[in-house]
């Protein structure tokens, strides 16, 4: 695929021309109301990022290590690693959920898992019984995780798809600053186990609000029409896109727009089914670009901060409970900020442009950080783990210029509808192989090894930097159907594109122009 560039000249013109420039997020209720919905559904991943932080409280919390016994080892890699191996197990069924009972079903019956897992993890007796918590939890997250983020990808007003889908994983550090502030505040609970169990508790809070809403958030018009419920479709597009109008032309090209794209993927490349993934050429080169980005997200040094953080302070040095966990409070704030700066700038900035920046940012960050962690070690340099804390910063605000906001909402545009449940369920399958492996291997290795663990990630940040560079396209200002076709080639954009244009001007036939059935995500 070259250097990675792809011509993207005239693909915004394809519906940036439909818009009404006076309809923004600020000023009309619809698209208010509908971005609502999607925060609704943006919540998924702060549940996400709120497990991963609590985590990393938890360990660095006496009353939690007392109550377990002060896992170590393989139980502590176990304990953080069971909640990827309840995803692994429902990884086979996810893609099943999203597409065959639609994507509001399969949140709905993840956080309906998560609140059952919750409150078994609050009241854990046992080492056991937490295990067999967490390992739910995984289970239900990943019925959500599956299905938010295509949800909000595929509802979105157009000139927000991109901004609002990267911000989805960029919410992962929402979560992550509640669990990181509420174990620094229930560490002061002293001799009681309700330090732990509070975190264990209000991680079940965004599942309930799921529970009760999401039946009320519009259902994804892609969903629908691949079940042949177009009239529904259509009215979701021009309620929320269009103030209930039909006809407006914006509406009508995404409406046909739709319907090409996936009639295309049907008839034309047989985008069909788990064998199309690997057998077409296209779908074999989103893969390549798909499972690379999962590993790289979870192998590029982040994993030693994100799980084991009070590790890293130990190799420098820094063993007092309460400056790790307010070190690693101000880190999640610092890494929202970056997340969500990113998030409005991949349609500006561009995809690739942000990979590039952030694995040379990482790169540079994470050498000086193993320099400073090995001055320590051999000086008690103490100058250098302060250094050390802060290159941790800098090392962060890289990664959070693509890998957290771009790694989502990337995967899920270059897939075509027809497959897109299946290839993200690949990506997160990928991601939790990926992650299994940090939170068994990081620990023993950072046990036996130290700071000489961190050299194997500065190697592998450059193999990243040199597969972004030849393999990563850029796909700004171009409709969701234009994008995903991009990998089947330009032919198959400009097909979609001009069938699409083709129909705009035509009034719709009177079985979607009619009055449509009342649905209550409309309400």
């Amino acid at each position: 695929m070259g250097g990675g560039a792809v011509a993207n000249t005239g693909s915004a013109a394809g519906y940036a021309h439909l818009m009404d420039p006076n309809r923004k997020w600020y000023n009309n209720r619809r698209i208010i109301t509908l971005n609502a919905w999607i925060v609704l559904l943006l919540i998924t991943s702060s549940t996400n990022g709120y497990d991963g932080s609590m985590m990393n409280g938890l360990q660095s919390l006496t009353q939690w290590k007392d109550y377990f016994h002060n896992p170590s080892g393989g139980k502590l890699g176990l304990l953080n690693a069971i909640q990827n191996i309840g995803s692994l197990a429902a990884y086979p069924i996810s893609p099943y959920l999203s597409d065959g009972l639609g994507r509001r079903t399969a949140i709905w019956i993840g956080a309906a898992i998560m609140c059952v897992a919750t409150a078994l993890q609050t009241a854990s007796q046992s080492a056991g019984m937490f295990i067999g918590a967490r390992f739910l939890i995984g289970f239900g997250l990943t019925f959500a995780a599956n299905a938010a983020p295509m949800l909000v990808t595929e509802i979105s007003y157009p000139t927000y798809r991109a901004p609002l889908t990267s911000t989805y994983n960029s919410l992962w550090y929402s979560g992550a600053i509640i669990a990181a502030w509420t174990t620094f505040g229930t560490f002061k609970i002293a001799d009681s186990t309700w330090a732990w169990r509070i975190p264990s508790l209000l991680q079940g809070l965004p599942s309930i609000l799921q529970i009760f809403l999401v039946f009320f958030a519009p259902e994804s018009p892609r969903w629908l029409v691949s079940k042949g419920r177009e009239a529904e479709a259509l009215k979701t597009l021009a309620y929320y896109h269009a103030d209930g109008n039909a006809e407006d032309p914006l509406v009508k090209y995404e409406f046909e727009e739709i319907k090409a794209a996936i009639e295309f993927d049907r008839t034309v490349s047989a985008n069909v089914g788990w064998k199309s993934l690997f057998t077409k050429s296209g779908n074999l080169r989103r893969l390549r670009i798909i499972v690379a980005l999962a590993f790289f997200s979870q192998w590029s040094g982040n994993g030693l901060v994100s799980y084991y953080l009070n590790r890293v302070f130990d190799t420098i040095g820094i063993t007092d409970p309460t400056i790790q966990l307010l070190i690693n409070g101000i880190l999640q704030i610092w890494n929202l900020f970056w997340a969500l700066g990113a998030s409005f700038l991949v349609d500006k900035i561009g995809r690739r442009v942000l990979f590039l920046t952030s694995v040379a940012g990482m790169l540079v960050f994470f050498v000086l950080q193993t320099v400073c962690s090995a001055l320590f070690a051999q000086r008690n340099d103490t100058g250098a783990a302060h250094a050390v804390i802060a290159f941790i910063f800098l090392f962060y605000a890289s990664y959070d210029l693509a890998f957290t906001p771009l790694i989502v909402s990337y995967t899920v545009e270059i897939l075509p509808f027809s497959i897109r449940a299946k290839g993200f369920t690949i990506f997160n399958f990928a991601i939790s192989l990926s992650l299994i492996f940090n939170q068994y291997v990081n620990p023993i290795a950072l046990d036996s090894i130290g700071w000489k663990y961190y050299i194997v990630y500065c190697c592998w940040l450059a193999f990243e930097g040199v597969f972004c560079y030849i393999f990563v396209i850029e796909t700004k200002n171009r409709s969701l159907e234009e994008t995903a076709a991009l990998f089947d080639g330009e032919d198959a954009t400009e097909q979609i594109a001009n069938v699409a244009h083709a129909k705009v001007d035509e009034p719709h036939d009177e079985k979607h122009s009619d009055s449509f059935p009342e649905h209550k995500s409309l309400a």
